[in-house]
């Protein structure tokens, strides 16, 4: 039984939707948290949580000692091991063990405050099948982002507009919710085996899982509701994103998830 409040969704968001009080024994909610090498960050993370149903972390094969420090701290958490490398492999295999109804994803580090979950659980409960925060909208904010990615955020936030006609004011942010019955939407993979060549990663396993999921949500017509949310700065630890590489992996993923949309149009105008 789901004991997080229902909370009135914060203004300002992409659409408006008619606020909708569900019975708090509805829905389940799981948080899953991919982890590698956030020890010394979890004290934190996990203490803010809200009252949830299930927490799962996703280890992604720590060498500190990330998943005996959430043990001791949240003895009921799940812990899972991701099969491949990368958030997005992480992600994939957390949503795929998670039994909830809503699936949250927030970051391990501490830049996702979980204390904004109820937000996005307000945004489905109203009517939303997917709630994307956003650090441009409302009263978010951002202490991490700097002045590259800010502008490289935006450059890409434009093109996926005109290209996806989606209305999103921050493609490239992490801290997502959405209803579980839209899991097969998005198409991830937690079960194939990591490839012999390259990275060890299968295209969708990197930082692109959150360009992915957004464009994947439009394409399939969801409807989507952008949640203010404010970035706080890694308390411990260097973050593992490149703006160059990663950024350029994002473009990749625009141009792989374009044509697909494109044929998809022209199937449904042959079927008039």
């Amino acid at each position: 039984m789901s004991t997080v409040p229902y909370v009135r969704r914060s203004a300002g968001t992409e659409t408006e939707l008619p606020q909708v009080v569900v019975p708090s024994g509805e829905p389940l909610v799981s948080v899953i948290v991919p982890a590698l090498n956030e020890a010394r960050n979890l004290p934190y993370v996990l203490a803010r949580l809200p009252e949830v149903d299930e927490v799962i972390l996703v280890d992604g094969g720590s060498t500190d000692d990330t998943v005996g420090v959430a043990r001791r701290l949240m003895p009921g958490i799940r812990v899972v091991t991701q099969n491949r490398r990368g958030k997005g492999n992480a992600l994939a295999c957390g949503f795929a063990a998670a039994t909830g109804d809503i699936l949250v994803m927030i970051d391990a580090d501490g830049s996702t405050d979980p204390k904004e979950i109820p937000s996005f659980i307000a945004a489905l409960r109203g009517g939303a099948d997917f709630a994307k925060g956003s650090r441009f909208r409302g009263s978010g904010g951002s202490a991490d982002i700097t002045r590259l990615r800010r502008a490289g955020n935006k450059c890409l936030s434009m093109l996926v507009n005109t290209m996806f006609r989606t209305r999103y004011s921050d493609l490239c942010y992490g801290y997502n919710a959405f209803w579980a019955r839209h899991l097969d939407v998005f198409g991830l993979d937690s079960t194939s085996p990591a490839p012999e060549r390259g990275d060890g990663r299968l295209w969708g396993d990197g930082f692109e899982i959150e360009t992915l999921l957004n464009l994947r949500a439009a394409r399939a017509r969801l409807r989507i509701v952008e949640v203010a949310s404010f970035e706080q700065a890694r308390i411990h630890g260097e973050s593992n994103l490149n703006a160059l590489t990663d950024g350029i992996r994002v473009l990749r993923t625009i141009a792989r998830e374009w044509p697909r949309r494109r044929s998809g149009r022209r199937v449904a105008e042959r079927a008039r």
